[in-house]
């Protein structure tokens, strides 16, 4: 029966061939835009992640400000400062830490045999390297030994090396930071790096001998990663250095927290919203073609009024009338789909990569947007295919399943 069904449905449109080509191309092209759209969505909230991911979604920033609210005895408008005990307070008190550290920082004067500029030196233990994903190209990270030795070994970034060594080979070199040598024992490979910022400039030393460059009674701030709820994570440690210093946890001017995962959340939100405005945008358009596909039905079953009055006479019923104007409706659809989604596989690979975070930023080309065709996004577009198919066909075929036996057969 389906057989029969399909082999009459593709005689059918053998016969009007031009008409049928046309259609299908029309079909072809909705569902690559369709799909096309989608892959466009998904490779832009794939290059939001690539942006965020290379310092780790779940890493948190902590920095001292200054009170904007009353508290207790003490009035609005007190400096925050963090002593070294604050980073044991939010050990202890903060749940679901995975790795702490101190930071200090501090621009001074960087110098080498040739070259000397003025670049930002920070002082951070070794789980620095885990918290901000420091990955490293030539050389190692400094350790705990030499943390707890107070060695003068120091990590440098990319385009340091290349302006102090004009790209030569770096580690176990000697320079001098604010007038101290520092062997260099490890190069970073470069992050995205935008317009001024100085990611990778910066000069990473032992948290324990940063006090040689710099008074560390009092730390600039504190950097961890973490593990479960970001926001629970954020209240705990406010909740904790608030009890520490006396201002409430409600004043955020008290202390700066950068949440990252909060900043990817609200991207997130905006990819989706992205994604579902592209989807109706390509439903949209295939339903451009859904209309033309009806329309060819529609003469189809006007061209072949007397044909449908000589299967009725036969002894053909109406589910048999529609069935067959349907399945020649959703063949065509499926041969334009198929071939639509071909055409998008297709101009996906020829587009490639589309400059996005690379137009403004250095070593970014991960950040791009690339065309990404998941089977989500294939499966999501068949399912808006079928749909303005099976609707599509569905008019006409109804139309000639109506269609008055003895009116058919009169019908010149």
């Amino acid at each position: 029966m389906l057989k029969d069904i399909l082999a009459q449905a593709w005689e059918a449109m053998i016969y009007n061939r031009r008409r049928t080509a046309i259609t299908m191309i029309g079909m072809a092209w909705g569902i690559a835009t369709v799909v096309l759209l989608l892959a466009y969505g998904s490779g832009f909230s794939h290059a939001i992640e690539a942006i965020f991911s290379q310092f780790g979604v779940n890493l948190m920033e902590v920095y001292p400000g200054r009170t904007s609210q009353q508290a207790g005895g003490d009035k609005a408008g007190i400096k925050v400062r963090f002593p070294l005990d604050d980073v044991d307070k939010v050990w202890n008190g903060v749940p679901n830490l995975m790795h702490l550290t101190p930071v200090v920082f501090l621009d001074t004067t960087i110098q080498n045999e040739l070259h000397s500029y003025t670049w930002t030196v920070i002082g951070a233990r070794p789980a620095a390297q885990d918290i901000l994903k420091l990955d490293i190209d030539e050389g190692r990270y400094y350790n705990g030994a030499e943390e707890q030795q107070r060695a003068h070994v120091c990590v440098i970034g990319s385009e340091s090396k290349t302006k102090l060594f004009s790209g030569g080979y770096a580690v176990g070199q000697d320079i001098r930071l604010n007038g101290i040598v520092f062997t260099i024992i490890g190069v970073m490979k470069p992050k995205m790096n935008e317009g001024e910022n100085d990611n990778n400039r910066r000069i990473y030393v032992p948290f324990s001998v940063m006090s040689d460059l710099k008074d560390t009674k009092y730390i600039d701030g504190m950097w961890m990663n973490y593990q479960g709820d970001n926001q629970q994570v954020e209240k705990s440690l406010r909740e904790t250095l608030a009890a520490a210093h006396h201002f409430r946890p409600s004043d955020h001017n008290a202390i700066f927290v950068a949440n990252l995962m909060t900043q990817l959340s609200q991207f997130r939100d905006l990819s989706i919203a992205l994604q579902v405005l592209l989807s109706l945008v390509g439903a949209l358009t295939l339903g451009i073609s859904g209309i033309g596909l009806m329309n060819i039905m529609l003469v189809a079953v006007q061209q072949r009024t007397r044909e449908i009055g000589v299967e009725k006479a036969l002894g053909a019923r109406k589910h048999h009338i529609l069935v067959q104007f349907l399945a020649e409706a959703l063949a065509i659809t499926a041969v334009g789909g198929a071939a639509g989604i071909a055409l998008a596989y297709l101009v996906s690979a020829l587009v490639g990569r589309i400059t996005f975070y690379s137009a403004v930023a250095t070593n970014a080309q991960d950040a791009d947007i690339r065309l990404l065709i998941s089977p989500a996004t294939v499966i999501v577009a068949t399912v808006i295919l079928a749909i303005t198919g099976l609707v599509s066909g569905m008019i006409p075929a109804i139309r000639a399943a109506n269609l008055d036996p003895i009116e058919a057969l009169r019908y010149e």
